[in-house]
Parts: C-alpha cells; structure tokens; sequence
C-alpha cells in the first residue's frame, strides 16, 4: 500500500477524464466524489478501469452534462429506474449515481432507495476499504473523506464492514461473498467480528442468483491463491450450502490405525499449482472438482486400506447435475471438465507402470486436443508428501511427455480419423447399417491405436478383409473387380 497525500493524489487524478469531471460538478454546484475501488486501488497501486461517481444530487444530469463534454467517441446510457448513467470512452467505463440511502425487506437484496448525503451513501457501502471517498470538486480536489478508518484496514490488510457486519450480510447477503472474494484477490484477512457474521448469516445466500454467485466463485477463482477463498467459505459455512460436493471432500476417517487424506485440502493445493501455472478459468474448475466422486466411491477394503475405485467416473456422471444447479454453462465448457475430471488418472495410472506406446496412444486420441491441460492437471495432482515418490511419478511424467510428442508425430492420433470409414467398410461387403459394421470399425480403432497396424489405407484394409473374414463375411466381386481390395 502506497501512502497518498492530497497533492499526490491530485497528481493521480491528474488526465482529461478527471478534469471534465471537475469541471462538469463545479458549472452544475455539485458535490461530485470519486468513490469505490478507484480509490482503494489508488492506494493499493493497483490498475483499475473502472471509475464510480457518486454525486449529491442527480447522477444522471451529471453524466449527460459530462457526456457533452467528452463529445465524440463516447457513449451513454441511462438507467432512469434506478437513478444511475454509465459513460463509456475509449476503455474506460464512468459509472454515475446520486448518493442516497438504502432500506432492505428481509426476502429481497434489492433496497427501497431514497435521495441522501454522502455520509448516507458512505454508510450503505459493503466494506471500509470501498467506504472512502475522494472529492472531485475544484476547492476541495484530492480531499479524501474516509469516517470509517479504510485507509488504516488497507494498511492493516483487513476486510471489515462500515457497519454492524449482521445488518450489512443480512441486508445483501451476496455481499458475504464479496467479502470473501475481495479478501482473496487482495491476500486480505477478514476482521473477526466481519467473519462471526458471516457465520451466522450464510443460510441467506440461498435468496442471491446463481448467476450472482458465480460471478463472485469465478473471481475466487481467479485469484492468484484460489484456496485461501475455498477454505474462508468453507470455514464460515458458505460452502456447504452453494458448493455441497466439494465441502464433502473436508472429512478424514480412521480405520485400524489407518486414515485417507484430507481431500478437500488436497483439491485445494491442485488447484492452487494450476493456478501457478495457467490463467484458464475451466481447467481450475476441473482442478476443483475432479475429486468430487470419492466421498460416493470411498470403500474400507481391509487388505489395502481406503479405496476411491472410479471416483474419476462418479465425478463426471456428478458435473451435469452440479453446473444446472450453480448456473454454470451447459456447453463445451462441461464437456470439457467432464473430460478432465474422466481422465485425470490415466497418466498417473502410466506414470506409475512401464510407459507403453499403447497405452499413450490411447491417451493421446481420448484427450485429443486438451492433453496439455490434462497432463497439467496431472502434474498438479501429484501433491504426495513422499518427495521420493512425487519425484519419480513426475519423472515418469517426463517420459510420457516425451511419449506423447512422438506418437502424435508419428500415428497423427489426436486428430484420430480411421484410414477407412463405415461406408468403405458397406460398400466392400455389400451391407447396410449393422452389428458386424460397427465391429469391424472398433476393431480397426483398436488394432490402430494398440500399434498391431501402423494408421495408414494399405494397413487397415488388409486388417478389415482379415477380421471380416473370422466372421464369414468377404469382399463383393463388384469391390474386387472395381480394385477396392
């Protein structure tokens, strides 16, 4: 955090948008501030696009007023229902509102508005470090007003709220997520009277959207810690509710002096090793559910200890169900993790045995195009405390990398396309749609894919005449006589 006098903030504020603003409040008489996370980022030197203008009086007037004064190039939009304007110029987006003041029914996030002060608009905020406020005005330009001490809890690196914490979650409840979402991206703690509340409001998330929580676990997500956010929610009870199967994984159970690990905490430092590594949204969700099938799998065998025997399948068959529920999309993006979660043992299943060509090249035509991200995730779910272990699992990770590279070069398997298709394999025969057409087909794939055949035309329909043959079945004399074999 970086220490601001007036005249440095000044200095901060010191381009055509902030100057029109000046400008703009002064010709109007208006009380004109700078609130937000502009002014929290200001001091955080964080970048920040996005400017809130509060105005005492009308937000709208002040933006058509600012609008005219930019002139070309930017845009506006009105929201006459709920008193706000938004300018948009070059990449920056300037929202308007008039301060005001806010009063909440118990089933409803949404406030009954009325005009109010500062003080009024500075008391509704979520948190004191987006409390402060900087005015715009040209007598009092760079003047920080902040009656909640924002400034000593970014200093301290603390999320609190302005007010009674009970009153702020009860009111908004999706504001418990913001709280820990900002605490998160910021590496911020959460102030001990803020997080009693959280705790004792979390059943109220059940009136926000999935949509708006969502939008808030995607941030988490973001972060550069993801876990601290998951173990924040998990501790004050957010999680069991909006994310049941993933806090399911936080149990450890014992057995004839033998335990299983925590998984919970496990799927978490995945998560945050991916999180090292790439900035793909999907593939941390994939980090983060790939172990939800093992509580349903979990199995006391006496011989070997606990088991999760296809929990990679139950995971899969889960996602469907879970995406509809947290209002997660429904496309390509669920195929995808259902495929990550599906396959995230097979290169630790390789990597733990001698590294066949067969067995990567069937890898290689499962995952297709997302086996980078697949061999990332598995590389990041190798978090045993056995460094000799985890040392020459990710050795053999090397070798089938390798493996990998040459295989594709080699059989062009990850844009697998068998050298003869079902209608070669009719017209050869002189049959229609059948069981023995689709035997042929899978037989063809898997002769290819375990190398008994290279993948090339010459191969495969000696291959096909061959297997044909074991069924009773051979070419037409119209096939032979026309050279197809």
């Amino acid at each position: 955090m970086t220490k601001l006098t007036q005249e440095e903030i000044i200095k901060k504020l010191d381009n055509r948008i902030f100057q029109l603003l000046t400008k703009t409040a002064d010709e109007l008489h208006r009380e004109c501030y700078l609130v937000g996370g502009y002014v929290r980022d200001l001091f955080l030197d964080r970048p920040t696009n996005d400017i809130d203008v509060v105005v005492v009086g009308s937000g709208i007037e002040m933006a058509e007023s600012f609008a005219r004064k930019l002139g070309k190039g930017c845009s506006l939009a009105v929201f006459r229902n709920f008193g706000t304007a938004q300018v948009k110029w070059k990449h920056q987006e300037i929202e308007f509102v008039g301060a005001r003041k806010e009063s909440y029914s118990h089933d409803s996030r949404k406030p009954v508005v009325e005009n109010g002060t500062l003080e009024d608009d500075q008391n509704r905020r979520d948190f004191t470090i987006n409390a402060m406020a900087v005015c715009l005005n040209g007598d009092r330009l760079g003047e920080l007003v902040d009656p909640f001490d924002g400034l000593w809890d970014l200093e301290d690196g603390l999320i609190r709220t302005p007010l009674d914490p009970d009153i702020t979650f009860c009111d908004d409840p999706l504001r418990m997520m913001r709280c820990i979402r900002f605490a998160t991206q910021l590496n911020f703690f959460i102030d001990e009277e803020t997080f009693s509340a959280l705790e004792r409001n979390a059943e109220r998330i059940s009136i926000i959207s999935g949509e708006r929580i969502i939008d808030e676990l995607n941030k988490i997500m973001m972060a550069p810690t993801p876990s601290k956010g998951f173990v924040e929610l998990q501790r004050c009870g957010l999680l069991q509710i909006i994310l049941p199967e993933l806090s399911a994984l936080d149990i450890v159970e014992t057995r004839n002096g033998k335990s299983h690990k925590n998984n919970f905490y496990h799927t978490l430092e995945v998560v945050d090793n991916i999180a090292a590594h790439s900035e793909k949204l999907w593939l941390r969700w994939a980090a983060l559910l790939h172990d939800i099938g093992k509580p349903k799998s979990k199995r006391w065998e006496p011989a070997v200890g606990w088991t999760f025997h296809n929990h990679n399948y139950l995971g899969k068959k889960m996602l469907p169900s879970l995406f509809r529920r947290l209002k997660l999309p429904m496309d390509e993006r669920l195929k995808y993790v259902q495929k990550l979660v599906d396959l995230h043992m097979r290169p630790i299943i390789i990597a733990d045995d001698i590294v066949t060509d067969s067995a990567v090249r069937r890898l290689l035509f499962e995952a297709g195009n997302d086996i980078d991200d697949l061999m990332l995730l598995c590389e990041a779910d190798i978090t045993s405390k056995n460094e000799v272990r985890k040392r020459n699992f990710l050795q053999n990770f090397k070798l089938v990398r390798s493996k990998l590279v040459d295989i594709e070069e080699k059989d062009r398997i990850r844009q697998f396309q068998p050298p003869i298709d079902g209608v070669e394999i009719m017209q050869m025969f002189g049959l229609g749609p059948c069981q023995e057409i689709g035997y042929l087909k899978n037989a063809l794939k898997d002769a290819i894919l375990d190398g008994v055949i290279p993948n090339e035309h010459e191969a495969a329909l000696q291959f096909i005449i061959e297997k044909a043959a074991q069924k009773g079945l051979f070419p037409t004399a119209d096939a032979v006589s026309s050279g197809q074999t």
